[in-house]
């Protein structure tokens, strides 16, 4: 009886224990923004990377619905998601002033999702903020990492929940 006892304990013990390796995959949620501003060609570059897993659970969260960014049936329907999420959650301004950033799409790298905008028609500013919510709807310990790049000039910081902006004077 004491061997059947032990038994169930142990069985009872992995079933737990990988519960709880599968709810953390990675203890850390971060995401990270750069923005790159292109003088030759007058634009703000800007990708943004988000664990995959994560970034799904909020797509999930947010607009409830079936949310898989590696299928490709799917593509054009997260497309949309993706969209919508990342203007909503993401604001640049350029000299103070608000800057319409441009969808360009979404690709998969590994175990996270790479997500691209573009800003065009912009003279180099010589101030940018960056304005970030991203994931701050699902993890109140989100830290966002953003670089601010104008030619070899590079500036970078995190962004801790529940702070938003980062400003880069150049």
């Amino acid at each position: 009886m004491h061997l059947l006892n032990t038994k169930f304990v142990t069985i009872l013990l992995v079933f737990v224990l990988s519960n709880i390796i599968k709810e953390k995959k990675h203890p850390l949620h971060v995401s990270t923004t750069e923005v790159n501003i292109n003088a030759k060609d007058k634009t703000l570059e800007i990708s943004t990377r988000i664990f995959s897993d994560d970034f799904e659970s909020v797509l999930v969260k947010l607009y409830k619905q079936k949310t898989d960014l590696n299928k490709p049936a799917l593509k054009s329907q997260m497309d949309a998601l993706v969209k919508k999420y990342l203007l909503s959650h993401l604001q640049i301004k350029a000299n103070g002033k608000t800057v319409a950033l441009n969808y360009i799409g979404y690709e998969i790298d590994h175990e996270a999702t790479n997500i691209y905008l573009e800003a065009e028609k912009i003279t180099p500013p010589k101030t940018v903020e960056v304005n970030s919510t991203i994931l701050y709807d699902m993890f109140d310990d989100q830290m966002s990492i953003v670089h601010v790049v104008k030619g070899s000039n590079r500036k970078s910081t995190k962004i801790l929940y529940p702070d938003k902006s980062f400003t880069v004077n150049f």
